[in-house]
C-alpha cells in the first residue's frame, strides 16, 4: 500500500489552530481528537507531573460547563471519552454519534478558552490527591509497577527532558500551586499549540465552520518556548543494571536499549526488530525461552518500542520466570537469545511474519474513527503533516532482514544494554 487511502482536508484558523478532517460515511459516528503539544518533557525541575495533573483538571469544569458535566454530556450523548498524557503530548478524545459533533467541539472549545476562571484551589487539591493515589496504585503498589520510574533515570541523564516519568514525583505534586496551573493553561492550552482532528460521518465544510464558530474567538496566545533538546545522548558506558528485591510473584528481567526517535527510518527498523523478538508464538523469545528451554512464562514475554519522538526512544525486552527459575538463569537465557540475534542476524521469513502482523494491527487502528483521528493528530503535531501517517506502514513493510540485522548489531551490543531485574524476597542476594 502506498499513499494515504482516506481523504484529508486541512485548515488553519487565524489564531493558529490546525484543523484536520477525514470524511468517512460508512457509519454514523465521528471521532474528535485534540492534541496539545505539551507533555512531561516540557516540565522544568520541581514541576514533574504537572502536565498529567493538568489533564485531570481539564475534566473539572470550565467557564460554561460545571464540574464533572463534560463527561456526563458526552456519555449522555451515547459517546465515550478519555485523555492521556505522555512525555511528548496531551490528547483529549471523544467518539460519538455524528449528530452530536457540534456539542463535542463546543465542549472542547469551552475548556480551551475558559478553564482558568473555573479553576479553584479546591479542584486542584482534589485532583492532586487523585494523581497521587494513581501513582501509588499503578507504580508503587503494583508488582513490577515502578519499572518505568527506574528505567528513565538510568537511560536518560539528569536534565534530559525524558529523565523523569510523566506521573511526576510526590514532592513536586505536593508543591503544585494554583497560580502555576493557571499560567500553565495560559501558556500551553492555546490554539496555536493544538491540533483538532475529526474523522467520520461529517464533511470538511461542516467541521471548518464549527471550528471557526467555537474556537475562532479564542486568542492565539503567546509564543511558547521550546522544550529542552534531547536528541543526543551520552556515549555508551559500562553496562547499567539494577536489582530490585520486591514483593513480586516471580523473577522478572528487563533489558532496554536506546534506539532512534519515533518517526525515523531507524525506529521503523527497531519496531520490526521488536516483533522478531517477541510478537506472537513464532518470535525468538517465545520459541527459545517459553517453549524451548521453558524458562519464561509465555504470557509475560514482551519486546516493544516506546513511541517517543524527540530523543532516541527505548526498545524494551522483558521476561518473567516460570516456577523454579531464578533471575540469574532467566537473564542468562534472555541474553543468549539477544547475543544469538546480534551474532547471526535475522532471516527473511522472520521479518515477513512480523510485517504481516503489523499490517493487520495498522488497519485495525486506522479503520476506527478514534484510531485514525489520533494518528492524524500525531503526525500533524510532531511532523507537520497528517498525510505522513500514510507512510508509516509502507515504511515498515519496506524494512529488510539486512537492515534489522545491522540495527540489532548496533543497538543491542552488550555495552548498550540496561538491565533491571525484579527478585522475589527469597532470591535476595
Amino acid at each position: 500500500m502506498t499513499g494515504y487511502p482516506w481523504p484529508i482536508e486541512t485548515d488553519t484558523l487565524d489564531n493558529g489552530l490546525r484543523v484536520i478532517v477525514s470524511e468517512d460515511h460508512r457509519a454514523p459516528v465521528v471521532g474528535v481528537n485534540l492534541w496539545y503539544d505539551v507533555g512531561s518533557r516540557h516540565e522544568p525541575a520541581g514541576q514533574t507531573g504537572f502536565a498529567h495533573l493538568f489533564e485531570h483538571l481539564m475534566f473539572e469544569g470550565s467557564a460554561q460547563v460545571g464540574k464533572t458535566e463534560h463527561m456526563k454530556l458526552v456519555q449522555g450523548s451515547g459517546g465515550s471519552l478519555n485523555a492521556t498524557t505522555n512525555p511528548d503530548r496531551t490528547n483529549y478524545f471523544e467518539s460519538v454519534p455524528a449528530e452530536h459533533l457540534p456539542l463535542m467541539l463546543w465542549l472542547e472549545a469551552d475548556r480551551m478558552g475558559g478553564l482558568v476562571p473555573a479553576l479553584t484551589q479546591e479542584t486542584l487539591d482534589n485532583q492532586r490527591e487523585v494523581v497521587k493515589n494513581e501513582r501509588r496504585q499503578r507504580y508503587e503498589d503494583q508488582p513490577y509497577g515502578d519499572f518505568w520510574l527506574r528505567l528513565l533515570p538510568l537511560m536518560y541523564p539528569p536534565g534530559h527532558p525524558y529523565h523523569h516519568a510523566t506521573i511526576g514525583e510526590m514532592a513536586d505534586l505536593n508543591a503544585a500551586d494554583l497560580v502555576t496551573f493557571q499560567n500553565f493553561h495560559r501558556r500551553y492550552y492555546v490554539p496555536h499549540n493544538a491540533v483538532l482532528t475529526v474523522v467520520g460521518d461529517t464533511t470538511p465544510d461542516e467541521v471548518f465552520k464549527l471550528a471557526r464558530q467555537y474556537f475562532g474567538g479564542i486568542p492565539r496566545g503567546a509564543d511558547i518556548p521550546p522544550a529542552p533538546a534531547g536528541r543526543d545522548l551520552s556515549p555508551a558506558g559500562p553496562p547499567r543494571r539494577e536489582d530490585v528485591v520486591a514483593d513480586v510473584p516471580a523473577a522478572r528481567v528487563y533489558l532496554a536499549v536506546a534506539t532512534a526517535p519515533f518517526g525515523s527510518a531507524d525506529y521503523d527498523v527497531a519496531s520490526v526488530l521488536a516483533g522478531v523478538l517477541a510478537t506472537g508464538r513464532g518470535s525468538r523469545l517465545y520459541q527459545r525461552l517459553a517453549e524451548g528451554r521453558r524458562l519464561a512464562q509465555p504470557d509475560y514475554l514482551a519486546a516493544y518500542g516506546v513511541d517517543l519522538a524527540h530523543a532516541p526512544a527505548p526498545l524494551i525486552l522483558s521476561a518473567t520466570a516460570r516456577d523454579g527459575v531464578g533471575a540469574d538463569e532467566l537473564e542468562a537465557g534472555l541474553v543468549d537469545v539477544v547475543d544469538e540475534l546480534v551474532r547471526d542476524g535475522v532471516a527473511d521469513d522472520e521479518v515477513a511474519r512480523v510485517q504481516a502482523l503489523m499490517t493487520t494491527s495498522w488497519w485495525r487502528q486506522m479503520e476506527t474513527v478514534a484510531g485514525r483521528a489520533d494518528a492524524l493528530s500525531r503526525y500533524a503535531t510532531q511532523f507537520g503533516d497528517p498525510r505522513l501517517a500514510g507512510t508509516r506502514l509502507p515504511a515498515r513493510l519496506a524494512v529488510t532482514a539486512a537492515q534489522v540485522s545491522a540495527l540489532a548489531a548496533a543497538v543491542l551490543a552488550a555495552d548498550r544494554r540496561l538491565t533491571i531485574r525484579y527478585l522475589p524476597e527469597k532470591e535476595r542476594p
